[in-house]
Formats: C-alpha cells, structure tokens, sequence
C-alpha cells in the first residue's frame, strides 16, 4: 500500500551524547552522586537537551510565543479595519438607557 520507498535511517553514535554537554542532566546527576546512586541511562535523555539541535531555553521560549506572531498581528489589524470600514455606524447608545 503506498511507498516502497524506503530511507535509510541514520542512527547517531552513543559517544556523541554526553551528559557533560547538558547542565540540567549534570545537576541530576551530581544530586544522585551526593545520595551515593547513579543512573545509567541519564545519557539517553541528552538528545532532548541538545542546544544545538533545540536552541536554550529562552530560545525556546522565545521561538513558542513568538511563532505566529506576525499572522495573528496581521489579521488583528485586518479585523480593525475591517469593523471600521464595515461595522455598524450605530455606536450603542440611544436606546432608551
């Protein structure tokens, strides 16, 4: 059913994750080394705190509120204009209030 086509999928080497290179995982890991444990597969968890790959936090942050910035700014104005150009000259009062 659909696309014998196929990709090669490129499976990065372990060496390349290091806790070393991601601070919030090396706070986990000397908190458990203070408590004497450590956790083996902390690496695994790297990639997800890759600056390279994900940017910093306040990257991130950054980047999540100001993604549709500019389209939601350009139909605010659109919507003003369109309500002045089109909407109702009746300003609401005058009712008998």
């Amino acid at each position: 059913m659909g696309g014998h086509h196929h990709h090669e999928v490129k499976v990065p080497d372990y060496k390349t994750y290091r806790v070393e290179d991601a601070p919030e995982l090396l706070k986990v890991q000397e908190k458990l080394a203070a408590r004497g444990l450590c956790d083996p597969w902390l690496r695994n968890e790297v990639w997800r705190y890759d600056r390279r790959m994900w940017g910093t936090q306040g990257q991130r942050i950054l980047l999540t509120f100001s993604r549709g910035f500019k389209y939601g700014f350009a139909a605010f104005v659109v919507t003003i204009i369109g309500s002045k150009l089109f909407g109702s000259k009746d300003d609401g009062h005058g009712h008998g209030h």
